[in-house]
């Protein structure tokens, strides 16, 4: 009984975790767009749909969501992603670099949320 008990404690605890991420991170792409010129609306915050105002901030195609789904085009579509994101929002492209690596790119990405 305590087992059980205690575990769904631990789920209840880990899933509001969860959440407080998933919003917060969420808002920090909102943030994103925003500075790229983009309007994020609602689908931000949705997710899987959420790429959709990235992709519009990003000025690309709405195709590249087929794109971003096929093995090593994925990889391209993300990288034009992040320079096109980049260009939008007057830092230099090259940045982009710190976008994939590992713990540099959360203290990157929130760099580029919230600075001015």
């Amino acid at each position: 009984m305590e087992n059980s008990a205690a575990g769904a404690g631990f789920g209840l605890v880990f899933f509001v975790i969860m959440l407080v991420i998933y919003i917060f991170g969420c808002y920090v792409m909102k943030r994103i767009c925003e500075k790229a010129g983009g309007q994020p609306g609602i689908l931000i915050w949705i997710p899987i749909l959420q790429i959709i105002p990235i992709l519009k901030a990003a000025g690309m195609s709405l195709w590249w969501i087929i794109g971003l789904l096929i093995p090593i085009v994925n990889i391209v579509g993300t990288i034009l992603l992040w320079v096109n994101l980049h260009k939008k929002m007057g830092k230099n492209p090259w940045l982009t670099i710190l976008c994939f690596i590992p713990f540099v790119n959360i203290i990157y990405i929130l760099y580029l949320a919230f600075s001015k």
